[in-house]
């Protein structure tokens, strides 16, 4: 119980950090723009809100059920995975942790909300707020593909967690936008300053994951590896 309350945790952790991230933050940015429009209804800001973020949680657990359930369904790959994940844990762990620090870069990846999305999400009404949160959630970013593929998908792995741990990380990235059309129902008018402040928790939250993640993974090279 207490290890699956600690990996829980630790997908909600990595969630958060993945939606406050620059790239994905500035795709949460255009979402809370969308849930503005609603601005006169603040019943309806609220419910945009929770629906761009039930989308990313849909997107991220079919992610979650398709990889994780066809790596561990895979004829004599789950065994493999089971043995051979100790070792690569503490490795990619550090890599990650070095993604976070950026000294390790990537061109940017993955698409962009065209012109035909747009569209589409505007004549859906309301509801596109949740076509918005999932396709948004697979617009992978060099930091959030860090962190789903190389934090969240081996701690899914483990405690074979194909559709839990994954919904989980999903919802959590959608939870600044829930509480940004939260102030926006509430009637609050200081989310320019909220953004900045959540600009500089990232900041610090990043490095200091990026530290932990790279102490984690050198203390579980030396000791699953060479030891």
């Amino acid at each position: 119980m207490e290890s699956l309350t600690l990996a829980l945790g630790s997908a909600v952790w990595l969630g958060l950090l993945t939606s406050i991230s620059p790239c994905p933050l500035a795709t949460n940015v255009a979402a809370v723009s969308f849930v503005a429009r609603h601005l006169g209804d603040p019943r309806r800001a609220f419910l945009a809100g929770l629906l761009y973020a039930l989308g990313r949680t849909v997107a991220y657990a079919l992610l979650g059920i398709v990889l994780v359930k066809g790596l561990l369904a895979a004829p004599g790959l789950s065994q493999v995975l089971q043995k051979q994940l100790n070792l690569l844990l503490g490795p990619l762990l550090i890599v990650v942790g070095l993604v976070l620090l950026e000294w390790i870069t990537f061109g940017a990846f993955g698409g962009r909300a065209g012109s035909g999305l747009q569209q589409r999400v505007q004549r859906m009404g309301i509801w596109g707020s949740a076509l918005l949160g999932l396709v948004f959630a697979l617009s992978f970013c060099p930091t959030s593909a860090a962190l789903f593929f190389g934090s969240l998908l081996p701690l899914a792995l483990r405690h074979e967690s194909s559709l839990l741990l994954p919904a989980v990380f999903g919802l959590a990235t959608g939870l600044p936008v829930l509480g940004f059309a939260t102030l926006i129902a509430l009637g609050a008018n200081r989310l320019g300053q909220a953004f900045q402040r959540v600009t500089v928790f990232e900041l610090w939250a990043r490095r200091a994951t990026g530290i932990l993640f790279i102490g984690i993974g050198l203390w579980f090279s030396v000791t699953r590896i060479w030891l």
